[in-house]
């Protein structure tokens, strides 16, 4: 999968080339090893024939030699010689306006100026604008962050539910302590309750011994 730079500027928005109208970022940084889109947009007049053609160049930086690293007309031709072969791939369409190419593998080596020109004949062209890319290593601390978002992506949730799991654990304990208690030592209330029914069970057994008695006396009148 192809993966564009990140546009770091916008510039020359639509620059007016004689009945061509194209776009190119100003600035574009990518990173070694990822593949890198740079954008170049672009609206005619004229219908898109066979005649259409796409140039890109480079100019390395601090310097005024420009080098050929991609020619369209009806088909794709990509550069096969110089630091650029083999490694540019046409993602445009120009029946969509759109003349992009992917640089692939980049390094740092390919810092510099690119520049896209369109011609549809009878449109011209002129005042080519460029996008300056910065190629760059991924440094140890973006590396760094990106394992401490993991970190708190995956650890801390497990810290919390591991936090939860003891609070309720503990409560769970305290509950089980509070019962063992409760059970040891009655309330005030269950100890009156405890003599209320003792005295119904002296008054049941009053009254039983009572009749017991009658019975007797019964008895022994006959």
């Amino acid at each position: 999968m192809l993966q564009s730079g990140a546009a770091g500027g916008r510039g020359c928005a639509l620059c007016p080339l004689l009945g061509v109208l194209f776009f190119q970022d100003a600035h574009v940084r990518g990173y070694v090893g990822e593949n890198i889109k740079l954008k170049c947009t672009f609206k005619s007049t004229s219908s898109i024939t066979d005649k259409l053609t796409i140039d890109w160049t480079y100019r390395p930086p601090s310097s005024s030699r420009t080098e050929s690293i991609f020619h369209y007309q009806s088909f794709h031709y990509p550069t096969t010689v110089g630091t650029f072969r083999n490694r540019i791939s046409w993602v445009g369409d120009v029946y969509k306006g759109d003349a992009s190419i992917s640089i692939i593998n980049p390094t740092i080596k390919d810092n510099g100026t690119f520049s896209c020109a369109v011609k549809n004949p009878p449109d011209v062209y002129h005042n080519i604008p460029g996008t300056e890319l910065t190629v760059t290593e991924r440094g140890f601390g973006m590396m760094l962050s990106s394992v401490a978002l993991l970190s708190i992506l995956v650890f801390i949730p497990s810290a919390v539910v591991g936090v939860l799991l003891l609070v309720r654990m503990g409560r769970k304990a305290a509950g089980l302590k509070k019962r063992s208690k409760s059970g040891s030592k009655k309330s005030s209330i269950e100890v009156s309750a405890d003599s209320d029914q003792e005295k119904d069970d002296c008054m049941a057994k009053l009254c039983v011994r009572c009749a017991e008695c009658l019975d007797s006396d019964y008895e022994e009148a006959y």
